[in-house]
Parts: structure tokens; C-alpha cells; sequence
């Protein structure tokens, strides 16, 4: 069975829901299906060999999040995995296209989209895209002290607030347990972030309600099936 401790959640938007997770302990990944609610056998597996040049990253990955076309020089129907890493000691993004499965890019984060984050890197835990009503261009990263950024595209405005100042209250008494997370985005109007903790547990955050919906629950092969395959 695998402790969960050194891994990195991210959600995956392009085809079936997914989600990918990364175990950097041992350079292997295992891809979660969402509609089947299950790991294929066949996971995990090696990094190499997959995930086209950006492999010899993984091991360096820090967070990731998908978005969809909304304004990234991108066409009506683009989705794409933003995979946050170290190269030696610069912040570095890549920018991978989920539709084709290629790398489409590397940037320095303090050269991208991404550069208002730049300042909160080396905290950031996890972060997704919010897509509340009325704020399309809204996403949320979990730090690492008890806090969040809300950072805003559009405006390239940056909040740095405590959780349960605004949102986020219920992942108060969980601050020092959170290892990654990844959203499912099930509806637009009802969206699950699945928070996971050390002791191999988790939690389902509903985004646009802002409540807790369960946990912390311990993972298993009832809710996530294959997800401790060894």
C-alpha cells in the first residue's frame, strides 16, 4: 500500500475527467478516472517515457491546475495543464496541452501569465481554477502557513489571505496537513475540490457553496480505488 505524503494532485479536463496524480518519491504517476471511479491496472507508472519532455520535471513538481480556453492566445476548445516546478532555483511553468498531449512550452514563471504568484511560490501547496458566477478569471492557491491567494487573471490582482477570511474557513483546523489537491469540476455550478491530507486521508470541498461536503475520510479502495496500488 502507498503512503500518500510526496505527491502532487492535478485535475485533467481534455476528453473523460481525470485526475493525475504524481508520486515523486519514486518518479511513477497513476491516472484516476473519474466516470469509471477507479485507477486503470495498469498504474502506475514510470514517468519516463510519458508526459513528452517535461518527464524529467516531474520529480520537481510543485502544484498544477488545468484551465480551458478563456484567453490564453488559445483557440475555442484548449486545455491545459500549468505544471509548477523548480529548474535548479528558478520558478518554471510548464504550459502542457492536454489535447495533444505535448509540451506546448516552458516559462520562467517571473516571464508568464503566472508572474503576480511569483513572490508566494515556494509556499504554495496546490491551486485551481474557481470559475465562480461572476468571476471567470478567479483562481485559488493554497499555501503552506494557513492562508490563500486569490489571484485574479484579468485584473492580475493578488490577495493573500488567511483561511476563513472570506472563503476557506473549513480547511482552518487542516492547515498543516495539506499535501496537494485537485478539483473536479463535476458542474459549472457545482464543483468538487478534493483536498488530501497526510495519514492518507482527504477532504471534499464543495467551491461554489464554500462548505466542507465530508471528510477527512481515509483513502481506500471504496472511494479511491487503485489510488494505494503499490
Amino acid at each position: 500500500m502507498t503512503n500518500l505524503n510526496n505527491l502532487v494532485a492535478i485535475d485533467w479536463r481534455s476528453g473523460p475527467d481525470r485526475i493525475y496524480f504524481f508520486f515523486k518519491d519514486t518518479d511513477t504517476y497513476s491516472r484516476f478516472d473519474l466516470g469509471d471511479n477507479s485507477v486503470p491496472s495498469n498504474y502506475p507508472a514510470a514517468t519516463a517515457g510519458n508526459w513528452d519532455n517535461f518527464a524529467p520535471h516531474t520529480k520537481d513538481l510543485r502544484f498544477g491546475l488545468t484551465t480551458t480556453s478563456f484567453g490564453w492566445n488559445a483557440g475555442s476548445d484548449e486545455d491545459i495543464a500549468w505544471l509548477f516546478f523548480y529548474d535548479g532555483t528558478t520558478p518554471m511553468v510548464c504550459k502542457y496541452d492536454q489535447d495533444s498531449d505535448k509540451v506546448a512550452a516552458f516559462y520562467k514563471v517571473a516571464d508568464s501569465v503566472w508572474k503576480p504568484i511569483l513572490p508566494y511560490f515556494d509556499k504554495i501547496i496546490a491551486g485551481t481554477w474557481f470559475q465562480l458566477t461572476g468571476h471567470p478569471f478567479l483562481f485559488r492557491f493554497i499555501l503552506d502557513d494557513g492562508h490563500y491567494l486569490s489571484f485574479d487573471y484579468k485584473a492580475k490582482t493578488v490577495k493573500y489571505n488567511p483561511f476563513g477570511e472570506y472563503q476557506l474557513g473549513a480547511l482552518k483546523p487542516y492547515k498543516d496537513r495539506i499535501i496537494t489537491a485537485a478539483q473536479n469540476d463535476r458542474t459549472f455550478a457545482d464543483s468538487y475540490w478534493y483536498i488530501f491530507l497526510t495519514n492518507n486521508q482527504y477532504l471534499t470541498y464543495n467551491i461554489q457553496s464554500d462548505r466542507l461536503v465530508a471528510g477527512p475520510r481515509t483513502i481506500d479502495d471504496g472511494n479511491w480505488p487503485g489510488l494505494l496500488r503499490g
